[in-house]
């Protein structure tokens, strides 16, 4: 998943540079909406980990 939100944040970043505006406003937010679902599911998991596999 983050991948494809580094993906969509080059083709923002590309269509910003030649001045397709409409396409690099859409591909920058579908990388900042898919780059916080990343971090919400690395954030769960990193909390899950962390409750179920405590070392006793």
């Amino acid at each position: 998943m983050l991948r494809w939100s580094l993906i969509f944040l080059v083709v923002a970043i590309i269509a910003a540079v030649f001045g397709f505006t409409g396409i690099a406003e859409s591909a920058a937010g579908i990388a900042k909406i898919l780059f916080f679902i990343f971090v919400v599911l690395f954030v769960l998991a990193l909390i899950g980990g962390t409750f179920l596999f405590k070392k006793k």
